[in-house]
């Protein structure tokens, strides 16, 4: 009876095959961050808006809403935003950018109720903060407007503000992106090598256990011992 050599994977193959997963995890990565700007595409043309999501950064429309909520933003035809009056408080909330507005804008949008509406060439629009004394110091046109609120949550909005405030948002994405790459890298590596022994250990031990004799350039010293329970 013929017996066949075992073949075992020569350093190149292995070098090779190490190279491809780790080229398969780092695809992996930049998939699941881009997988992120594709929801968001996805929200903007659902929800017909720039901006499908905002946080809120002040205490303006409480208690409505408080800092640190998620707000998530429709886009409206102006005509059809409804008014109110500061009374009331009837009127829809709108995301709008202030810069060019107002003196002293800030740098997120603004989320604020419509508390007066007229048309002059293009829909203008009257806003005020829900918890603020007046309302704001200049009208706001439609072109300057997001959307109006849809849907929240609650206070989840504080990770992305603590981190942006320290300064840390960015810095920390970059550390987990590493540790993330390096963790899949090195699980893909040490994966290999446990599947590569234990094969080869798996074809040594069956081959002794019936009897054979195998041929082999290199001498192989292995400790059957630990293997007694395996059903190989």
């Amino acid at each position: 009876m013929e017996i066949k050599k075992l073949k075992t994977a020569t350093r190149k193959e292995k070098e090779i095959s190490t190279k491809r997963k780790i080229i398969t995890a780092v695809i992996l990565i930049v998939f699941a961050f881009s997988s992120s700007f594709l929801i968001f595409y996805i929200m903007q043309i659902s929800l017909d808006t720039k901006l499908p999501m905002v946080v809120v950064v002040s205490g303006s429309m409480e208690p409505k809403y408080s800092k640190g909520d998620l707000l998530f933003v429709k886009g409206k035809d102006p005509a059809n935003i409804k008014n109110g009056t500061i009374d009331g408080k009837e009127g829809d909330i709108i995301i709008f950018d202030a810069h060019g507005l107002w003196s002293n804008p800030p740098a997120d949008p603004v989320v604020h109720r419509v508390v007066g509406k007229r048309y002059d060439n293009g829909w203008l629009f009257t806003t005020k903060g829900d918890a603020n004394a007046s309302p704001d110091e200049a009208e706001v046109p439609a072109n300057k407007i997001f959307g109006v609120v849809c849907g929240i949550i609650p206070y989840i909005g504080w990770v992305k503000i603590l981190l942006t405030d320290s300064g840390l948002l960015i810095p920390l994405l970059i550390i987990i992106s590493v540790i993330l790459v390096i963790s899949i890298i090195w699980d893909f590596i040490k994966k290999e090598e446990e599947e590569n022994i234990s094969e080869d250990d798996k074809k040594i031990i069956r081959k002794s256990k019936t009897g054979f004799n195998f041929e082999s350039k290199e001498i192989i010293e292995m400790d059957f011992t630990k293997y007694d329970d395996l059903d190989l």
